[in-house]
């Protein structure tokens, strides 16, 4: 089992944000996942995925744009969306998860 599965199998829910260094919407989610991290604590995990350094995974989930955000629990995939999202809305969907 990779790394990467038994991060997402976890039973609380797993955010992953795969970005790219040179993406503006990437960089303008780093602030907004950081607050919903404060805001979650240990009640989520959240991972950024560099799509340039993790390209294999990244065609895996068929990342065809960044910032594309996967939610998983117990390793499987229940929501996913492209482009900027606000806080509040990111913590509405995991709490629903």
């Amino acid at each position: 089992m990779s790394k990467f599965s038994e991060l997402i199998n976890q039973d609380k829910p797993v955010l992953v944000d795969f970005f790219a260094e040179w993406c503006g919407p990437c960089k303008m989610m780093s602030p907004i996942l950081k607050d919903v991290k404060d805001k979650l604590g240990d009640d989520v995990s959240i991972i950024k995925i560099d799509v340039d350094k993790n390209q294999s995974l990244a065609s895996k989930y068929q990342v065809r744009g960044v910032p594309t955000m996967i939610l998983f629990k117990n390793g499987k995939q229940v929501w996913r969306q492209s482009g900027v999202l606000q806080k509040d809305d990111i913590i509405s969907i995991i709490n629903t998860h």
